[in-house]
């Protein structure tokens, strides 16, 4: 059987957020229950996810969005969990007093909402003013096929230059996606490197010798260490000298009201 046949895409409400994973078919079902009516909908459907709505406020927020949530979900941290900020591009002052690791797929559609409209808030009210640092880290889902690509063709951009360079490629990507499967055709990830004024040939060869297939897999591993169960998925806490964080874990495509209070608490 392929990995495609193995998977299927379970919908959930988790705190007003939305989220996407995959879930073996072998899942034990009862186990994802939470209090609350919850309507459980789910097949992934030549790359459509159907997402249900649950009534219970301690699940939904006060919005009631839904959200997308896999076999892991059991196995979250509770509590501030000790994350690796890796060798993975920085957004921001690398010396800000907080730190936010992002877990995020190019082709989930709850990423790019994040990209749209959390990231803009983040960049003006911290990140611009040399609070927060972002940190980006690759969790490319196994029903999006083009995903783990681009998360290499955004390393390979790096590669050229640095983090700005990376931001700006994983910026058009974003932009130009349509998300939830192949947004992007391959082909068009070295237009975005050609556009960026990076040498093409390089770019390709990087792209097709695999070079940075293991920098997004060991992601994808610290992430899933950490109780990452779909994206995004983000830890939040003061930054250190060691590479380590002691974050608090948000899950989903929350608004920006979601993150600041535990911003704010956390610069006090």
């Amino acid at each position: 059987m392929n990995q495609q046949n193995e998977f299927e895409a379970l919908a959930k409400e988790v705190d007003g957020g939305e989220i996407e994973v995959h879930s073996k078919k072998s899942i034990d079902r009862p186990k994802l229950l939470l209090p609350g009516a919850i309507l459980v909908a789910a097949v992934l459907i030549s790359g459509t996810i159907i997402y249900t709505k649950s009534p219970s406020k301690s699940l939904a927020g006060q919005n009631g969005q839904a959200v997308a949530v896999g076999q892991q979900v059991g196995n979250q941290p509770s509590g501030p969990t000790k994350v690796s900020v890796g060798d993975d591009p920085v957004l921001g002052n690398k010396n800000a007093p907080l730190t936010i690791i992002e877990f995020s797929d190019y082709e989930c559609p709850f990423c790019k909402r994040s990209f749209d409209q959390l990231l803009p808030e983040l960049k003006k009210n911290y990140i611009d003013t040399g609070k927060l640092k972002l940190v980006f880290r690759d969790f490319p889902l196994s029903f999006h096929a083009n995903a783990h690509k681009e998360a290499e063709a955004a390393e390979c951009a790096r590669s050229q230059g640095d983090d700005t360079t990376y931001f700006k490629f994983h910026d058009q990507i974003f932009i130009r996606t349509t998300s939830n499967g192949t947004g992007i055709a391959l082909n068009q990830l070295p237009v975005i490197a050609k556009n960026l004024g990076l040498n093409i040939a390089q770019f390709q060869q990087c792209l097709d010798s695999g070079k940075f297939k293991s920098e997004v897999d060991k992601d994808i591993a610290d992430g899933t260490v950490a109780g990452v169960s779909g994206t995004p998925s983000w830890f939040i806490g003061k930054s250190s000298n060691d590479g380590l964080i002691n974050g608090t874990l948000v899950v989903g495509a929350q608004p920006f009201s979601a993150f600041k209070p535990i911003i704010d608490q956390l610069l006090k």
